[in-house]
């Protein structure tokens, strides 16, 4: 009895030995900790907080430079604050001011900034963008979905595991080295068997943007079909379902949030691009006509921007014209992001909440 309270004994001691931390802490060790603490917190939020303050910086350097095309002091009346019919004048001088010239921007269709009489019409510019967004969409929509269902239902596992990192390997490819491909070997292919007179056109520029934008539609929507589970594929093979059926009728529509948010991220990178289109869009700013038309050259915002904007003084119309169509790409990209992050978000909770 003695031998084996001796033994019940020993086991706490060896526990309480092997905790080498105090149970009761001095105060300069309670201090310690919770200063410690609290500074790893700090610290962690800092981090975290540069990103936002960042951003926010961003928008408010490009608001600030664009708001000062559509309201020039230069042409408007002198203000009088101590007279009210003064300050209305000025205010609707003001706003026919702003309003004529966001006409301009978004309804004229002449681009000649540097010319004697300026003209800023971007729309142009901006129906180029949407030509080469909306082509490579075309593209890259059905054969990013495929090659999604492919990864996640066709192929073995092991074979899945090797495919997948190539596919994403593109996406690292720089930018630089697909205009340079678009420029030096696909341009002349085009001229030569399609009988084109330009190879720099929408088209060319659309299927480079469409393999660019390929590896972000495969791989968001091949872990949306992924996250769908096993569940859901047996128990509509269990009701008489083909393979066929059961992806087209039950699990791409049960992973619609995430091919969605996918279509929208490869839609980002492809309006935000600017080496590819700047290289093999041929940059006319001109409205394709027939509207079909996909090899005519077009221009595009983010190859306007990057073409010019080192050509422009500081502070004059042109420079500020060329604020006005990055805030219009930065806000059509800022919604397009929170449209995403509202399907991903839908992916999450989907995935939080299934058995």
């Amino acid at each position: 009895m003695a031998q084996a309270a001796g033994t019940v004994e020993a086991r706490p001691r060896g526990a309480a030995a092997a905790f080498d931390r105090p149970l009761l802490l001095t105060p300069r060790e309670n201090l310690a900790g919770y200063l410690g603490s609290h500074l790893g917190r700090a610290a962690l939020f800092l981090v975290t907080a540069t990103s936002v303050v960042a951003v926010l910086l961003i928008f408010v350097f490009i608001i600030r430079e664009a708001v000062a095309f559509f309201v020039n002091p230069a042409a408007l009346p002198p203000l009088d604050w101590t007279s009210t019919g003064s300050a209305f004048a000025w205010a609707r001088a003001a706003l026919s001011f702003i309003v004529a010239r966001l006409a301009e921007l978004l309804a004229g269709t002449q681009w000649y900034p540097e010319a004697a009489s300026p003209e800023f019409g971007a729309l142009a510019i901006l129906v180029g963008s949407l030509y080469v967004t909306g082509g490579a969409l075309l593209i890259a929509v059905p054969v990013g979905l495929l090659g999604a269902v492919c990864l996640s239902d066709i192929l073995p596992f092991g074979a899945r595991q090797a495919v997948k990192p190539v596919v994403e390997i593109l996406a690292a490819i720089p930018s630089v080295a697909y205009g340079f491909f678009a420029v030096l070997v696909l341009a002349p292919w085009m001229q030569e068997h399609l009988h084109l007179s330009t190879g720099t056109n929408a088209l060319n520029a659309a299927i480079i943007l469409a393999v660019m934008a390929i590896p972000t539609i495969v791989s968001v929507s091949e872990d949306s079909l992924t996250a769908a589970g096993r569940e859901l594929r047996e128990a509509s093979y269990a009701c008489g379902a083909t393979r066929a059926e059961t992806m087209v009728q039950v699990v791409i529509p049960a992973a619609h949030s995430g091919i969605i948010a996918a279509v929208i991220l490869g839609m980002m990178r492809a309006i935000g691009e600017t080496m590819v289109v700047w290289m093999a869009s041929g940059n006319a700013a001109q409205i394709p006509s027939p509207w079909w038309d996909l090899t005519q050259s077009v221009r595009t915002m983010t190859a306007t921007i990057a073409g010019e904007m080192g050509e422009t003084v500081q502070g004059s119309d042109h420079y500020r014209a060329l604020f006005a169509i990055g805030l219009l790409l930065l806000a059509f990209t800022f919604v397009l992001n929170l449209i995403t992050e509202h399907f991903l978000h839908r992916v999450r909770r989907a995935g939080g909440t299934s058995p």
